[in-house]
C-alpha cells in the first residue's frame, strides 16, 4: 500500500458509492409521473394514423378512376391525369382531420370514402390503432375496409385499397428507430375487430419510447391473442431489428411474461 494511504471508513464509502451513482434528469423523472398514454397521446397518435391511412386509400381511389396507379406513366389513351391536391377539413369522433384530397385535371374524380361534400367521417375511429398492429390479418384490413366503403364497389377495388393501405402500415411497422431510448413504457388497450361477421375483443400491445428530450413516440404496436414470455420475446427482437440497442428503464405495469423476457434478453 502506497505511503501515507489508508483504507476509508464505511461512512467515507458509501459516500463515495453514493457519488458514483448518475443523476436523473428532471424530465425523465416528470416522464414516470405522467405515466404511460394519456387519452390525448393516444388520440394524437390515432389521428396521424388516420390522415396517412385515409390519404392513402383516397390516392388508391384517384388511380383506380384513371386506371393506372401513381407512379406509373400515363397511358396513351387516357387524357386526364393526377393535378395536385386540395385540402379538406372533416369532423371525426376524435375532432377536426385536416386531409390532402388528390385531384384529376378534367374534375371526374368523385372520392368514396369521403366524398366530396361530406364534412363528417366517422369510420377508422375506434379501430385506426389495431391496423396498423403486427398480427392485424390482411383478411381483418380488408374486412374493415369493406365495412367502410359499403357494398357497392368491386372485390378489385377493395384488395387495391387493401394492398396500398398494407403498404403504409409495412413500412410503418418497419421503420427504423433510435438506438437508445431512456424509457420504454409497455401498455395494453383492447379494441373491438370485425373478423368473419363477428366482433370480438381483441387486447393491443404498445411499445412508447421516450427519447433524451421528453419527445414520445409509439415504436410498435402488437395484436396477440396469448400474451406470455414467448410473445415479448418477439416484440423485443422486432425492436433490436429496427434499430434499438439500449433502454435504460422498461415500465411494463404488470404484463404478464415481460419479466421473463427481460431477463433472457439482458443474459
Amino acid at each position: 500500500m502506497a505511503r501515507g494511504a489508508c483504507m476509508p471508513t464505511k461512512k467515507k464509502s458509501a459516500n463515495a458509492t453514493a457519488r458514483e451513482l448518475p443523476s436523473i434528469p428532471q424530465e425523465l423523472i416528470e416522464q414516470f409521473v405522467k405515466g404511460p398514454m394519456s387519452a390525448e397521446a393516444i388520440q394524437d397518435a390515432s389521428m396521424a394514423f388516420k390522415k396517412a391511412l385515409i390519404e392513402r386509400a383516397l390516392g388508391t381511389e384517384l388511380g383506380h378512376h384513371l386506371g393506372y396507379p401513381q407512379g406509373a406513366e400515363r397511358p396513351d389513351e387516357s387524357t386526364n391525369q393526377r393535378n395536385g391536391k386540395s385540402s379538406k377539413t372533416v369532423l371525426t369522433d376524435d375532432g377536426p382531420l385536416r386531409l390532402d384530397i388528390p385531384r384529376d385535371r378534367d374534375g371526374s374524380f368523385a372520392p368514396i370514402l369521403i366524398p366530396k361534400h361530406e364534412r363528417r367521417f366517422t369510420g377508422f375511429d375506434d379501430k385506426i390503432i389495431a391496423m396498423y398492429a403486427r398480427g392485424m390479418t390482411v383478411r381483418e384490413i380488408r374486412a374493415f375496409l369493406s365495412e367502410q366503403y359499403g357494398t357497392d364497389v368491386s372485390h378489385d377495388f377493395i384488395s387495391s385499397v387493401t394492398d396500398a393501405v398494407m403498404e403504409e402500415v409495412s413500412a410503418w411497422q418497419q421503420r427504423p428507430l433510435e438506438p437508445m431510448y431512456p424509457v420504454i413504457f409497455f401498455d395494453a388497450l383492447r379494441v373491438k375487430i370485425r373478423d368473419e361477421g363477428l366482433v370480438c375483443n381483441k387486447a393491443i400491445y404498445l411499445a412508447l419510447g421516450v427519447l433524451p428530450d421528453g419527445t414520445r413516440d409509439i415504436l410498435g404496436i402488437w395484436i396477440e391473442g396469448t400474451e406470455g414470455a414467448k410473445f415479448w420475446m418477439k416484440v423485443f427482437n422486432d425492436l433490436k431489428t429496427r434499430g434499438v440497442e439500449d433502454v435504460l428503464i422498461a415500465v411494463t405495469d404488470g404484463l404478464k411474461g415481460i419479466p421473463e423476457a427481460l431477463g433472457s434478453v439482458r443474459k
